[in-house]
């Protein structure tokens, strides 16, 4: 047959293909009955032939089993990477709405369908009669398919409250993953870590520069710290012995001053590291998951210690910045073949954004494993008792700015509604007080014996957080706990007083002071040789400030108000204008 379409003219070819054509080409029920959710099906289209190609995709999870209501994971062989949201780690099921980890199967659509036959048939009007090679009498039988881009990732199916925070940024219903039984580190990491025997383990300890003491997992470092001392005899002699290596990563650089010295801060978070119980640091790396500093040396340190065969457990507070450190370190990681490897955890601003365990896959070479695990609960952290609106307030986005007061002893200065400093007594005439803090808070410079007027009268208004009177409430009474200080120099601050989740108080004199300090029951605080000891040349004054950053967002937002009140008037002026003239046409026919 191929012998005698050779010797045809194209005129008299034209029937045979059309024929051949209409003989071919499947109706849309045939399209609709053969697709599957699960496999990407594909036909392709030749003069002679058609033929379906098939492309494997990740399935959904598997619908028909319920797994417990968990925070596991899949940090165990046994389980499948798939049976848990790569977002959160929460186990998934699609059949209770109400429950954690709910998702919506995928399913083929209409539209899905039409894209795909549309990638396949193209009008006839742009096609010629007859192409170059069917004219040279090359007939392709079965060509390579060629419609779409089988290498290009598919987006993984994740939990609806995954799906709420990463469009959204928030969770539709909070109320579900209390259902959740809390986070057992003891059960789950703390025994693998504390087995004599077994994989190297590597604990990846993530700390917030930001809010470093009330970020750093005491209790981990605690544990850490009593493993290698008991098995550290057995590894001596010989025996197997589990020595759990620590590498401190200090997350969120970005947020501190350029100018702070990193060799006097190297210095500060080795310190606080051993007064927090870590008596022994493999490696420490200074990072910014937003801006990609220190991530590859960070990775090359991490794969180091694993081994071929080790685990990697990524340990922290909530919201210290696990995942967003992951998930930069995964974009670092080449995959082979010009491949890159995706990682698929969800970013939030917001604490507990990971729920379970989730393993992260292709990070680390050979068999070695990295793990997520969920933030650690600090219930002294104050962002633990804000609802979300307050959480944005308090969040540091921006390398912070430092806001300086001198005082006088008898003055009090407010953080918002959520700390207050005392001056009480100097033994010199006058102190300096740089806050350092999200540039959203309000703060607030006044007599001390006005601060039960302000109590009752701002909180909750001008010094928000807390967001209304009622919030005032709800996040309990304040208690106050006392301070003596010390400094040696006017020209640098010398010690810090720290709320957690908060900011701090950062203290210049030459000379010795006490000083109250007021907060929420129950938050802590922390005296601290100072950070930062830079301040501002600018000083605030007294009464209500705000930073300049809000102060230009609220002029501009003041500006666009009064831009559009203008237009508002110049509409109703104009829209007046046109009935006057209007009523002044028919004034003559209705006298009529």
């Amino acid at each position: 047959m191929l012998l005698r379409a050779r010797t045809l003219s194209p005129s008299k070819l034209k029937p045979f293909f059309s024929q051949s054509l209409i003989h071919k080409i499947p109706t849309k029920s045939h399209l609709q009955k053969s697709f599957k959710p699960s496999t990407s099906q594909f036909f392709s289209l030749s003069p002679f032939s058609f033929s379906f190609t098939s492309s494997s995709q990740q399935p959904p999870p598997p619908p028909h089993k319920h797994f417990p209501l968990s925070r596991d994971g899949n940090y165990d062989e046994a389980t499948p990477v798939r049976a848990v949201c790569p977002g959160c780690g929460v186990y998934m099921q699609d059949h209770n709405p109400k429950q954690p980890g709910y998702f919506i199967k995928p399913t083929a659509t209409t539209q899905t369908l039409q894209k795909i036959k549309n990638s396949h048939l193209v009008p006839v009007s742009t096609v010629p009669e007859f192409s170059e090679s069917v004219k040279r009498g090359n007939i392709l039988i079965n060509p390579e398919p060629e419609i779409l881009n089988t290498n290009k990732p598919d987006k993984p199916v994740v939990c609806a409250r995954c799906h709420g925070l990463r469009h959204y940024g928030k969770v539709k219903d909070p109320t579900v993953e209390n259902l959740l039984p809390d986070f057992d580190f003891d059960h789950t990491v703390g025994r693998k870590l504390m087995s004599v025997t077994g994989t190297r383990s590597v604990v990846l300890m993530v700390v917030d520069a930001s809010d470093f003491d009330g970020s750093f997992p005491r209790r981990v470092a605690k544990i850490v710290s009593e493993t290698v001392e008991e098995n550290l005899t057995a590894w001596k002699e010989g025996k197997s012995g589990n020595l759990p290596r620590v590498v401190l990563v200090v997350t969120k650089i970005d947020l501190l001053p350029s100018g702070l010295s990193p060799t006097r801060f190297e210095h500060w978070v080795r310190q606080r590291a051993r007064e927090g119980g870590i008596d022994k640091i493999s490696k420490l790396h200074f990072v910014s998951a937003v801006r990609n500093w220190g991530l590859k040396s960070l990775i090359e340190d991490v794969a180091f210690l694993a081994g071929k065969r080790g685990n990697v457990w990524a340990i922290g507070a909530q919201n210290a910045g696990k995942s967003t450190l992951l998930n930069a370190i995964a974009k670092c990681v080449d995959g082979g073949e010009g491949r890159k490897v995706v990682s698929h955890l969800t970013e939030a601003p917001v604490p507990g954004t990971t729920l379970g365990i989730v393993r992260v896959e292709g990070v680390l070479p050979a068999q070695a494993k990295l793990f997520d695990t969920p933030g650690l609960l600090h219930p002294h952290q104050i962002t633990m008792r804000l609802n979300i609106e307050e959480q944005k307030l308090v969040h540091v986005s921006k390398e912070l700015k430092p806001r300086t007061y001198r005082i006088k002893a008898g003055n009090s200065v407010h953080i918002a509604g959520l700390m207050r400093l005392d001056v009480e007594d100097l033994s010199v005439e006058s102190i300096y007080v740089t806050v350092w803090a999200s540039p959203y808070l309000p703060l607030h410079m006044g007599k001390t014996e006005n601060a039960s007027t302000m109590l009752e009268e701002h909180f909750g208004r001008q010094l928000q957080p807390p967001i209304g009177e009622k919030r005032v409430e709800e996040l309990g009474k304040w208690v106050r706990k006392e301070f003596h200080v010390s400094g040696k120099s006017w020209d640098s601050s010398s010690v810090d007083i720290a709320a957690a989740g908060l900011g701090w108080f950062a203290i210049g004199l030459k000379g010795e002071a006490v000083l109250g300090v007021w907060t929420y029951d129950g938050v802590q605080i922390f005296l601290r040789n100072s950070l930062i000891p830079d301040r501002s040349q600018v000083f605030e004054v007294a009464g209500f400030t705000v930073s300049k950053v809000v102060s230009r967002a609220d002029q501009a937002l003041n500006k666009s108000k009064r831009q559009s009140e203008t237009k508002r008037k110049q509409r109703n002026l104009g829209a007046l204008t046109i009935e006057s003239s209007l009523l002044s046409v028919d004034s003559p026919s209705s006298s009529q």
